[in-house]
């Protein structure tokens, strides 16, 4: 055997070693974060495939992600939005920071996601209105529909001025689709 193909070797081995550990932790990650969403789905009566999806959009599980902009943890919450679902759910003493715990921030998270999905009930599909709210903000959902009521999910799809936003909405919605299959809904 030559030097050559004893490198490769190790090289090789060593790359199906590290794709393997990196499953194996992505894997645990995952697992980890199910307990907090069925909680926080129950509680608050939101598909806990639909929680899953947003929460493999925000953070891939990372229950310690922060954002560019100040988002934390596992659904990446926002400062404002996370003393919002505080002051709706009278929990005293409240820091941002505690939006890094899994529990805490699958909590305030899909009570902020049932809260867009509300908005947009009259819609043909409240879903896609609610993510792109989630991702960018209510004020971009309605400058996008300029006026006119979220009736219609396909068109608005469309509308969507940022791509990021876009691609997000269609990502979790794939993936909601994909969590929805495995559990045979």
């Amino acid at each position: 055997m030559t030097v050559t193909r004893v490198i490769l070797s190790v090289a090789a081995v060593a790359v199906i070693f590290a794709v393997g550990l990196r499953w194996w932790w992505q894997t645990r990650l995952e697992q980890a974060a199910e307990k907090p969403i069925l909680v926080a789905a129950r509680r608050y009566g939101i598909d806990p495939a639909l929680v899953k999806a947003v929460v493999w959009k925000e953070s891939r599980f990372h229950p310690d992600a922060r954002g560019s902009v100040g988002e934390l943890g596992l659904m990446q919450l926002r400062q404002d939005a996370a003393r919002e679902w505080a002051a709706a759910e009278h929990v005293a003493g409240f820091a941002h920071e505690h939006c890094l715990d899994p529990g805490t921030n699958t909590l305030a998270g899909t009570w902020y996601l049932r809260k867009v999905l509300q908005r947009y009930a009259q819609a043909d599909d409240p879903l896609t209105f609610a993510l792109a709210d989630y991702n960018a903000g209510r004020g971009n959902v309605l400058k996008w529909l300029n006026g006119a009521a979220p009736t219609n999910s396909t068109a608005f799809l469309q509308l969507i001025g940022f791509p990021m936003t876009k691609e997000y909405v269609t990502a979790v919605l794939g993936r909601y689709a994909e969590y929805r299959a495995e559990r045979g809904l």
